[in-house]
C-alpha cells in the first residue's frame, strides 16, 4: 500500500479549524482542507492538503490512502516527536502489513526537518514540495535565514561586527557635532578588531567558563573567594611597594645594573607577596577542610611561601649590599630546613592518620 503523507508541522490546521489529527482518508482529509481554506485562505498547508488529494487521484495501478498528521507550533523537537506519534497512529489504523510505503508532502524546508522521523517509522519513496509558484523557494529563504539566526554561534559572528559597522554612521554624526570625528573611527575600529580577535582565540568560550566558575564559587560560599580579594589586593600593594623600594634604591646607590633592579623590586615587594600567598593558600585549605577533602599536605603551602620569601629577602638583600654573606647563609639554611621540616612532618601526622583511621 502507498500512503501520501500530508505533513503540518507547526499544526496549521488543528489550530485554525480546530479538528483532530491525525485526518485520515479522501473524504476527511478534503473536509479538512476546505476548512483550512475556509479560515486562512493564504496558509500554504492548504495546498499540501490537496496536493496530496491530487497524489492519490492520479495513482490508479495500485492502493492508496491519503492522511495528514501535525506537530506541534513554535517547537521545532516537540512538533517532530507529535509528528511521528500521529505517524503511528496512521499506520496503525490502515494496514498491518510491512510493505507500506509513503511519499510525504509538505510545503517547504521547514515541514522537510521531520522526514527522517517518518523515515523511521515507514520506508519513504520520496518527498514532494508545494509552493506558489510565484513564491518559489521564498519559505526555504526564510527558513535557511531563520535557521542561522537561531544559531548563537552564527548570530554572534555575523550580527555583532554588522552593529558595530551600523554604528559607524551615527557616532561619526555625534563625534563631529563634538569636533573629534577621528576618535570615532579609532574607537569603531578597535572595537571591531578586538571583536574579531576575541572570536579567533576564543576568548568568550574562557570568559564564560570564568562566568560560570565565579558564579558557582559565590553560591557555594567558598572562603576561596574573599582570601583571593584580598591576596589580589595584597599584591598590587606589593607591587607598589617594590617600584617604590626600586625608586629609592635608585635615588640611594644612582644606577643600577639589571640584577640590582630585580633585587630592588624583589625586597619592596616580597614580604605582600608572601602575605598574600599564606591568605590564598589559607582559605584554599580551610574550603578543603569544609568540603571534607582536607589533607594534611595541603598545610605546606603556607610554610613553602614562608621558606621562598625568606629566601628571595636574602639574597635581594646581599645583592643591594643590605646583609652580610652570613645573613644570606642563614636565609638560605632557614628556608631548606623549614620546607623540609614541614614537608616530614606533615607526612608523619598524615600517614598516621591513614592508619588509624577505621576501615570503609
Amino acid at each position: 500500500m502507498l500512503l501520501v503523507l500530508c505533513v503540518d508541522l507547526d499544526d496549521d490546521l488543528g489550530r485554525k479549524t480546530g479538528m483532530d489529527t491525525p485526518v485520515i482518508g479522501r473524504d476527511a482529509v478534503e473536509e479538512a482542507a476546505v476548512a483550512l481554506a475556509t479560515a486562512d485562505p493564504e496558509d500554504s498547508d492548504v495546498n499540501v492538503l490537496f496536493e496530496g488529494l491530487h497524489i492519490q487521484k492520479s495513482i490508479e495501478d495500485e492502493a492508496v490512502e491519503v492522511a495528514a498528521v501535525t506537530g506541534v507550533d513554535g517547537k521545532d523537537v516537540a512538533a517532530n516527536r507529535e509528528v511521528g506519534e500521529e505517524v503511528d497512529t496512521v499506520l496503525a489504523s490502515i494496514s498491518a502489513s510491512d510493505d507500506v510505503r509513503a511519499i510525504v508532502v509538505t510545503d517547504g524546508a521547514q515541514d522537510e526537518s521531520v522526514v527522517p522521523v517518518i523515515r523511521s517509522r515507514v520506508y519513504v519513496d520520496g518527498v514532494q514540495r508545494v509552493v506558489v509558484r510565484q513564491a518559489q523557494d521564498l519559505e526555504s529563504m526564510y527558513y535557511t535565514i531563520k535557521q542561522v539566526l537561531d544559531d548563537p554561534e552564527t548570530r554572534g559572528t555575523i550580527l555583532v561586527p554588522l552593529g558595530i559597522l551600523l554604528l559607524i554612521y551615527p557616532l561619526a554624526i555625534v563625534a563631529d557635532y563634538f569636533g573629534m570625528p577621528g576618535a570615532v573611527f579609532g574607537m569603531t575600529s578597535g572595537l571591531l578588531g578586538l571583536y574579531i580577535l576575541g572570536r579567533g582565540l576564543g576568548v568568550e568560550r574562557a570568559l564564560d567558563s570564568a562566568i560560570d566558575r565565579l558564579r558557582s564559587v559565590f553560591y557555594a560560599g567558598r572562603v576561596t573567594l574573599i582570601t583571593s580579594v584580598v591576596a589580589a589586593a595584597l599584591l598590587l600593594i606589593g607591587g607598589v611597594e617594590g617600584v617604590q623600594s626600586l625608586e629609592t634604591a635608585q635615588t640611594s646607590r644612582g644606577a643600577l645594573g639589571a640584577l640590582e633592579v630585580l633585587a630592588a623590586l624583589v625586597i619592596g615587594a616580597v614580604r605582600w607577596f608572601a602575605a598574600a600567598g599564606i591568605t590564598s593558600s589559607l582559605g584554599r585549605v580551610t574550603d578543603e577542610y569544609l568540603a571534607g577533602e582536607f589533607e594534611w599536605h595541603y598545610l605546606n603551602a603556607p610554610f613553602y611561601v614562608v621558606a621562598i620569601s625568606a629566601v628571595l629577602y636574602g639574597m635581594s638583600a646581599y645583592f643591594l649590599d643590605l646583609v652580610t654573606l652570613s645573613f644570606l647563609a642563614a636565609t638560605l639554611t632557614g628556608g631548606t630546613i623549614l620546607g623540609l621540616v614541614s614537608t616530614l612532618a606533615f607526612a608523619v601526622v598524615e600517614s598516621r592518620v591513614r592508619r588509624d583511621r577505621p576501615p570503609a
